[in-house]
């Protein structure tokens, strides 16, 4: 009798498990083409495009140039843990520590890879109120440091900043991988060079990104197959629409800080949340949380000093329940709002539909950039992503 006891148990934890796993893999399935679409744009751009010019466009923070950090970001594309290192980067060698900061917040919230995977999973509003609100954003966070960064804070940060402390992807960041021939974009792009350094670009950015995606992967499959709707319903205050509007774009954030996922591995546990019942502007706040998870809040600490890291979180969190709430209230009063009823977590697995053709045609140009990074000593660079801040050395974080 205990014996079958025990089986059953044992057999319903392995169901739960490959269930959670089915799920996870199904994600991962629908999104892989859009994933390689986003990276090779981006390494597109990055490669014919220094870090130098940006960081000469980044002097103050007029609107001008926070437009200009914005689209910078946007198109130089990283995983959250590069943004930041790279911010950081941009401040030392003299941007604005506002312009450093939008540019950081552009580069993993208003790409196109996060842009086409929200309208896969969630649907084409979701993408439209990710570049409606980062703006929304970089403007809520410009004005709380015009209101609130004393020039002690900010004299504090930079010589925290000098000391050089290693938080993550510190090679990564350094790493300016663009074509040093000239000529026009078009001659650049499709010189040898050009190729050598889009595909450069384009693995080093997918190394940065897979552990997150992964483990948001993960977490989305076992939350979608162990997580009853009830509790998410009674958690987001479903069935009291004003309620969960209010309460969605003040709780998103918080979930997102505690998830430990950044980037774009958050948006599967988007989808399991939005399907839970979370409000629409709950969503958008989510997403744009993803600078302000636990590891991450570790790294301002280390860059920038305590005071300024909690200067951060209280900032960046103003800025995306602010966002939130705009998005919320506008697309809400737009009549933009997509029924949740609709919304749905991939679980079918492998058919043969357009999904796997795209797969199949985006796996065969990843295989061709890999070959190519590895024959032009992609390797090496892999090796170095941990790398040094400045002048080759790590230092300790005391």
């Amino acid at each position: 009798m205990i014996h079958d006891a025990s089986h059953s148990v044992l057999h319903d934890a392995l169901h739960a498990v490959l269930h959670a796993l089915s799920i996870a893999g199904s994600m991962t399935w629908e999104i892989t083409w859009a994933l390689i679409l986003g990276f090779a744009l981006s390494a597109v751009v990055q490669a014919v495009v220094r870090k130098s010019t940006v960081v000469a466009l980044l002097g103050d923070d007029r609107p001008r140039t926070l437009a200009v950090a914005a689209g910078l970001g946007a198109a130089s594309s990283s995983c959250s843990y590069a943004a930041v290192a790279l911010a950081r980067s941009l401040f030392l060698k003299g941007a604005n520590f506002t312009a450093a900061m939008a540019f950081e917040i552009a580069s993993t919230n208003l790409v196109v890879e996060l842009g086409v995977i929200l309208a896969l999973l969630m649907g084409w509003q979701f993408t439209v109120a990710e570049f409606a609100g980062g703006p929304v954003m970089i403007v809520v966070l410009a004005v709380l440091f015009r209101l609130f960064l004393r020039e002690e804070l900010l004299r504090g940060a930079r010589e925290q900043a000098g000391r050089g402390l290693a938080g993550s992807m510190e090679g990564h960041a350094a790493m300016d991988m663009s074509v040093r021939s000239g000529g026009s974009f078009a001659r650049r792009l499709f010189s040898r060079e050009g190729f050598t350094a889009t595909s450069h670009v384009f693995v080093m950015e997918w190394a940065a990104i897979l552990r997150d995606l992964v483990i948001g992967l993960l977490i989305a499959g076992a939350i979608a197959a162990w997580v009853p709707d009830s509790f998410w319903r009674a958690f987001f205050f479903e069935g009291h629409p004003l309620a969960s509007r209010l309460w969605g774009p003040v709780i998103g954030p918080l979930v997102a800080v505690a998830s430990f996922v950044c980037s774009i591995g958050n948006v599967p546990l988007a989808v399991v949340l939005w399907k839970g019942g979370i409000s629409f502007g709950g969503v958008v706040a989510f997403i744009f949380a993803d600078l302000l998870i636990l590891p991450i809040l570790n790294i301002y600490r280390k860059y920038y000093g305590p005071r300024t890291a909690l200067f951060l979180l209280g900032t960046f969190y103003v800025a995306a329940v602010v966002a939130g709430y705009v998005v919320e209230f506008v697309f809400g009063g737009l009549g933009l709002v997509p029924d949740q009823a609709d919304a749905r977590i991939p679980m079918e697995g492998i058919t043969w539909n357009y999904t796997t053709f795209l797969n199949i045609a985006f796996l065969a140009l990843a295989a061709a950039l890999l070959v190519r990074f590895f024959r032009t000593g992609g390797l090496g660079m892999l090796r170095a992503m941990g790398g040094a801040p400045r002048d080759g050395k790590l230092h300790s974080d005391g």
